[in-house]
């Protein structure tokens, strides 16, 4: 089944609909990751939307999103296939009991299999594919990389039992990254790449205003303008878009319609994630943090 886009211009528009403001760079290559198929790569700091761009594209897709989330020493037994040895053990113990035979070819079967993310997105029987987020693959080691070349190169996986398995309906594959550390060329040459850069004070209000209705302009856009700013401060981790929604929501809840001095200070906890940053923000100065100078 075709996607129900027909162009990029179509896909930006249909991602607007899901609530996922994309610029026409991140547009055209997601509309190439579906339309050639092939793994695209999302990489940009943390909190500049990039899982929120695979959930917003399997909203467009109207199809699951099965989410793999990376963390160093993962292997093939979440990510990919585990065996259910309760019901193994059962089956055996029933065997016994019945003084039937059962063959260790019985006990590894599909029956007994427990899919994980990637072998459920390659069994998605369609009719449009499964979009397979695997997040954050930096914080994985360089064997798990390895391990997915051959789904990320030929939509297939290989479990010794059961042998290879190949996807009819290919997913939509999307890799995000924070780049805590660099990716092997291996990885990146089977894959679309896209670098998802901080918005604009523009867009980001933008964003804002859509995930927090309440707002109003003027709060989005000082919110916005702030985190502009500490971002040209030294600090630990710069404060993304998702820190920007949050913060303006945080403001909202507690009644602030004008972020000023006390307003900041009470309140950058929601956009500062460390005591060395917080106090680097303070440092400079509320005043000029917020612009009254």
């Amino acid at each position: 089944m075709s996607p129900p886009f027909a162009d990029v211009g179509a896909l930006r528009q249909r991602l607007d609909e899901a609530d996922y403001l994309a610029d026409i760079g991140l547009a055209t290559a997601l509309h190439l990751a579906v339309g050639l198929p092939q793994p695209i790569l999302l990489e940009g700091e943390a909190g500049v939307g990039k899982t929120e761009a695979a959930k917003a594209l399997a909203r467009v897709l109207d199809t699951p999103l099965l989410r793999l989330q990376c963390y160093e020493g993962i292997d093939a037994s979440e990510a990919l296939y585990e065996w259910n040895y309760p019901r193994q053990l059962l089956a055996i113990r029933l065997a016994e009991a019945s003084g039937g035979d059962l063959a260790e070819t019985d006990l590894f079967g599909p029956d007994y299999l427990v899919a994980r993310p990637l072998l459920q997105a390659i069994e998605h029987p369609g009719p449009r594919p499964a979009v397979l987020l695997v997040d954050e693959v930096d914080r994985a080691d360089d064997e798990f990389e390895a391990f997915l070349f051959e789904l990320l190169a030929e939509s297939a996986v290989t479990i010794p039992e059961l042998g290879t398995i190949r996807a009819t309906v290919p997913p939509v594959v999307v890799l995000t990254s924070n780049r805590t550390r660099d990716l092997h060329d291996a990885l990146k040459r089977r894959c679309l790449y896209h670098w998802i850069d901080y918005p604009d004070v523009e867009h980001a209000v933008r964003i804002v205003r859509r995930r927090v209705p309440g707002a109003t302009a003027s709060l989005a856009q000082h919110a916005a303008e702030i985190v502009s700013r500490l971002r040209t401060l030294e600090v630990q981790k710069q404060p993304g878009v998702a820190e920007t929604i949050d913060w303006v929501g945080a403001l909202q809840l507690l009644g602030v319609d004008r972020i000023d001095d006390a307003a900041a200070d009470a309140t950058l906890g929601s956009v500062l994630k460390y005591r060395e940053d917080l106090e680097a923000a303070r440092a400079r100065g509320l005043d000029w943090l917020v612009g009254s100078l």
